[in-house]
């Protein structure tokens, strides 16, 4: 796989979000062409089985207003919904993707970040799509919130990376974090997995960073849409930032040597 130019990948968050419709081929195209080192998209089943890329469980706030879960609905009547015009009118008509047809789009040296939204009743169909479709593995990398649909993930497919996503908190009272770093990286061992995806709310510390990277494991953060904490995070070596925003933040690194 190729090397992030800035030591750093910039992963676009459901494409170039901040520009085109999420989640579509018109966003997951248009981050390749600002030059972003991977996509990270969102998948759901359609009650016919298939995979489409979507964030929510509905399809009210992108599919047009058709409030209506997306596993309720078939490939067909969603690809009847127009997925485009609530971000700009430029936009009228843009259709819900499914996997296969964005897979087809990475180009060579890219990757496409996964985030399955569902339990484990996705993955045998992850799986064909994938087997089919034919791409490296290395180019597939899966995230998830629910712990035990990455770890089956990771049991199903343990030829691609796997990361969990969390988000960290802090107590009003305490302002301690709902989890350390430790507890992190033992649950994240325990299951075999590659690493993990952490959220930028509130923004990881230097030494909360250290403490994962000496553990061996990756680490991504996400979303960060301000290039000076994109710089920040990446002179602290994490892997990857995950931004709406990759051509700002390709714009800010352009230059710069790595730390």
């Amino acid at each position: 796989m190729m090397v992030p130019a800035f030591g750093t990948e910039i992963v676009a968050h459901r494409g170039a979000s901040f520009d085109a419709p999420e989640n579509t081929l018109a966003s997951v195209n248009l981050a390749w062409q600002q030059k972003a080192d991977a996509v990270e998209i969102d998948i759901y089943l359609t009650a016919d089985g298939k995979i489409v890329a979507i964030h929510d469980k509905t399809t009210k706030r992108t599919g047009g207003g058709k409030d209506k879960p997306v596993v309720e609905q078939t490939l067909a009547e969603l690809k009847q919904l127009d997925f485009g015009t609530w971000k700009s009118p430029k936009y009228a008509g843009e259709r819900i993707p499914t996997l296969d047809e964005i897979l087809k789009t990475i180009p060579e040296g890219k990757r496409l970040f996964i985030e399955i939204k569902t339990e484990a009743e996705i993955l045998p169909e992850l799986k064909r799509v994938l087997t089919e479709t034919g791409r490296p593995p290395a180019q597939t990398p899966l995230i998830c919130f629910s712990y035990d649909a990455i770890r089956a993930a990771k049991e199903l497919l343990p030829d691609l990376k796997a990361y969990w996503l969390v988000k960290l908190e802090k107590d009003k009272d305490t302002g301690r974090l709902n989890h350390t770093a430790a507890e992190l990286i033992a649950k994240v061992k325990a299951a075999k997995l590659d690493g993990l995806d952490l959220g930028n709310s509130p923004p990881l510390t230097p030494e909360f960073v250290r403490e994962i990277k000496q553990a061996g494991l990756g680490l991504y953060v996400w979303t960060v849409n301000d290039a000076d904490k994109a710089d920040e995070y990446r002179t602290l070596g994490i892997d990857g930032i995950t931004t709406d925003r990759p051509e700002l933040l390709r714009e800010r690194f352009q230059g710069k040597a790595k730390p």
